[in-house]
């Protein structure tokens, strides 16, 4: 069983390798399917301008580190299908991970489910490194929110897997998605304290984002 969830997901990695994603000169993401970034419809988030301020304010998030993306995004965008393989390799390699792209009934991989995520995580990428950080991001952020939780996953896909993805994991997968991110960054021509600054601009970037797609997992007035 374990050799074809494997498989299966190989076979994904290879969809998603041929996605639109990073399309030469589209940034907009607006090809992709359940990409909604841009969406004038999006719920508006429940974290005030105010309440978001003072979270970036805590994480000392400021105008540099948006600089610092935007640096990053210059290295990290040639080599987003290598970045991907990386971080798909690792769900891959751990079938608790992997549990969440599966199909309920049957426990397999969705193949299809896998490469339309990798789509959007591909663009995530760009955008993170690119973003505003204004209302409509945030916005956004609420969205994703609700497509990781009860109260949405699965729908953007119209898939039959699993239904929640557990607090724990969104908490846990912090950690590879900023520690991997490095040795891409030191591919470019940036000097060690220019790699330095850009890594702790995307550790940063993360740590918020993930706070804010925990919020349908907190009950209400704890957030």
């Amino acid at each position: 069983m374990k050799k074809l969830v494997y498989a299966l997901f190989s076979a994904s990695v290879l969809l998603g390798c041929t996605g639109t994603a990073v399309s030469a000169g589209n940034n907009s993401g607006s090809n992709i399917p359940g990409y909604d970034a841009y969406s004038k419809s999006l719920e508006t988030s429940p974290v005030t301008p105010e309440e978001f301020a003072l979270l970036q304010k805590t994480i000392f998030f400021g105008p540099e580190d948006v600089k610092a993306l935007r640096q990053a995004q210059k290295i990290l965008k040639p080599q987003i299908t290598e970045i991907l393989d990386t971080w798909y390799g690792y769900v891959g390699a751990n079938p608790h991970l992997l549990y969440y792209f599966s199909n309920k009934e049957s426990g397999e991989a969705n193949g299809e489910y896998l490469s339309r995520v990798r789509d959007r995580f591909e663009q995530w990428i760009l955008d993170l490194t690119d973003a505003n950080y204004d209302q409509q991001w945030l916005n956004y952020q609420h969205e994703i929110a609700k497509r990781h939780h009860s109260v949405g996953k699965n729908r953007t896909d119209n898939v039959n897997s699993v239904d929640h993805i557990d607090y724990r994991y969104m908490v846990a997968f912090i950690y590879p998605i900023t520690t991997t991110i490095k040795p891409f960054l030191q591919n470019g021509n940036a000097s060690q304290k220019e790699v330095d600054a850009m890594y702790e601009a995307w550790r940063k970037a993360v740590i918020l984002s993930v706070i804010l797609w925990t919020h349908p997992y907190i009950k209400d007035g704890d957030f």
